[in-house]
């Protein structure tokens, strides 16, 4: 679902790599990897995406009305919904996972940009740009929750 809509596995793994490397600089990509495939694999995660994925197809194949069309297609700021939904994903992943979802859905990074700016041939990413954000930050959490530093622990 995602590759239908010109999301590729490696451009989450390198968003995830680039906000996880300054805090774990020997970490090898691969778990980059292996967080995001977690999250994918999350049945929450999977409803989210169809669900997001079908309202983008749907705006651009006119099926609401045109007043919700042209709000959906805009991304306009006060809709929200997008991000309601995109939020079910980190939300399972704690508050870090939560925060990294703001960060990205306003810093816009790699494939997330690409997507949010995308608008040809009516085009509609509005709900498929924060589903990426949510998967990421979700990943992010997971990996930080998996892979604390000996420092970070409580001592015994």
């Amino acid at each position: 679902m995602l590759e239908a809509r010109g999301v590729l596995l490696d451009d989450m793994v390198d968003i995830l790599d680039q906000l996880q490397r300054p805090y774990n600089p020997d970490m090898p990509r691969s778990l980059c990897e292996e967080h995001i495939l977690a999250v994918l694999r999350k049945q929450q995660t999977f409803h989210a995406l169809q669900l997001a994925i079908k309202i983008d197809t749907a705006v651009e194949a006119k099926e609401f009305n045109p007043q919700y069309n042209h709000i959906v297609a805009m991304d306009e700021g006060l809709f929200g919904v997008d991000e309601s939904i995109a939020t079910a994903v980190p939300l399972m992943y704690g508050t870090i996972a939560l925060t990294n979802f703001g960060y990205l859905d306003k810093e816009k990074i790699g494939i997330i940009e690409r997507l949010d700016s995308d608008h040809t041939d009516g085009k509609c990413n509005t709900f498929i740009d924060d589903m990426v954000c949510g998967i990421v930050a979700a990943a992010c959490g997971r990996l930080a929750h998996n892979n604390t530093p000996t420092y970070s622990k409580p001592v015994k």
